[in-house]
């Protein structure tokens, strides 16, 4: 069964914008079925044929007139030669949505799209679902711990139980394991199979890493350290490599879609803030797979709960941005400095920015936000009230402009 994407407003607008949409996000994120359940009159075209990829190969000044558009072009990375005709289409038609493009490997994708697209073409990021697009809700408000989100998201306040929640994230968001019954050894062989097709597709065709054992290892030991700040040199030694490769391969998991690196807010003048991104993986699943937290109880309560819990919320609230059409690496930032004070996220809306920490407790206090004011030193931005993501169900104020949010209302 089709679950409605909260992207599709931002899909037709991109049609309406440009003859040639790209939609990019990491394997198995339900990029094709979005497509192909919005246009299904649109012909569908997908490089994982062999024999197509064989065809756009040698006669590429044909393609067009076989594939005539309309068209969804699938895994388009493959072909790059087909990317300048897609460009002589534009020029000579300018039909406004006539080509879409899918692709997981966002590097080669976006190479190919910027030396031939340049202002042809509309990109869209695509994740795993969200909390609310599982749940079916009409709600599509990016997250911002204001009085208005607040109120229109109260019309839409999510009804899982604690425990449903977790059942969530520990089953992780891709649209496969949230389409049907999936069992303890059903949700590990999945995963298994996904991490096998990652590393034989997507890691092999951005780099020749040499050894898949060690990257295993290196994407454990990534995971292991979800809602941490990034430390590469602790990182090669743990699995002896060195840290121009870890460098690399974390930069693959991030072209790939696997993780995103929060980076650290600075105003370019104080050398007391942290200069370190933090990292996150954006399926909790594949996060708890790698991890082996295979049971939702020892999940909960155990060693890896708290940062499973902030890795869940900073991926929905990404979601709500992206589903908008906002960039969030140019909004989303975390402040830490050499006294150890921390905000977990902060979010720049309209020159404004508004703090937020993340806790699993149910009993917040305002001890938890007191690094807020830290901000008022380090910008001349106006800064909003902040917010408390927590496990609670009540809002509650810990300070004058400061909620505690309870979790589902993000």
């Amino acid at each position: 069964m089709y679950v409605k994407r909260h992207c599709e407003e931002i899909v037709k607008t991109a049609a309406e914008m440009y003859t040639s949409v790209i939609i990019t996000g990491p394997r198995q994120v339900g990029k094709t079925t979005v497509l192909r359940e919005m246009f299904p009159e649109y012909q569908f075209v997908s490089f994982d044929d062999e024999d197509v990829k064989l065809y756009a190969s040698n006669n590429k000044n044909l393609f067009f007139k076989t594939y005539e558009p309309p068209v969804i072009l699938d895994e388009v990375q493959r072909s790059p030669e087909i990317f300048p005709y897609i460009k002589l289409y534009a020029d000579k038609t300018h039909r406004k949505g006539a080509i879409f493009m899918t692709g997981s490997q966002a590097f080669h994708l976006m190479k190919n799209a910027s030396e031939s697209l340049a202002g042809r073409v509309g990109i869209i990021d695509l994740l795993g679902l969200s909390l609310r697009e599982i749940s079916a809700k009409d709600f599509k408000l990016p997250f911002l711990p204001t009085d208005d989100f607040l109120a229109e998201s109260r019309k839409h306040k999510e009804t899982l139980t604690y425990r449903e929640l977790w059942d969530f994230i520990r089953r992780g968001s891709l649209p496969e394991v949230n389409s049907q019954e999936m069992n303890d050894t059903k949700w590990l062989q999945y995963y298994r199979n996904y991490v096998r097709t990652y590393l034989e597709r997507d890691v092999r065709a951005l780099t020749q890493i040499g050894d898949e054992k060690a990257f295993m290892d290196f994407m454990r030991l990534v995971a292991s350290n979800t809602s941490q700040m990034l430390n590469y040199s602790k990182i090669a030694a743990e699995i002896g490599k060195t840290t121009a490769t870890v460098q690399n391969w974390i930069s693959i998991l991030e072209t790939s879609g696997i993780v995103y690196l929060l980076k650290p807010y600075s105003n370019n003048f104080n050398k007391r803030i942290v200069k370190t991104p933090k990292i996150y993986f954006l399926d909790t699943g594949l996060c708890c797979f790698l991890t082996g937290w295979y049971s939702t109880e020892q999940l909960m309560f155990g060693a890896m709960s708290g940062a499973m819990y902030e890795t869940f919320v900073i991926g929905e609230i990404i979601k709500s941005h992206q589903n908008a059409g906002r960039d969030t690496s140019l909004a989303f930032s975390y402040y830490r400095d050499k006294e150890q004070r921390e905000i977990d996220l902060i979010i720049e809306e309209n020159g404004t920015l508004y703090p937020i920490e993340i806790k699993k407790t149910a009993s917040p206090n305002s001890a938890d936000v007191k690094h807020f004011n830290v901000l008022s030193n380090e910008t001349t931005k106006k800064i909003a009230g902040g917010g408390l993501i927590y496990s609670g169900d009540v809002e509650i104020y810990l300070k004058e402009n400061t909620k505690a949010i309870p979790i589902m209302l993000i």
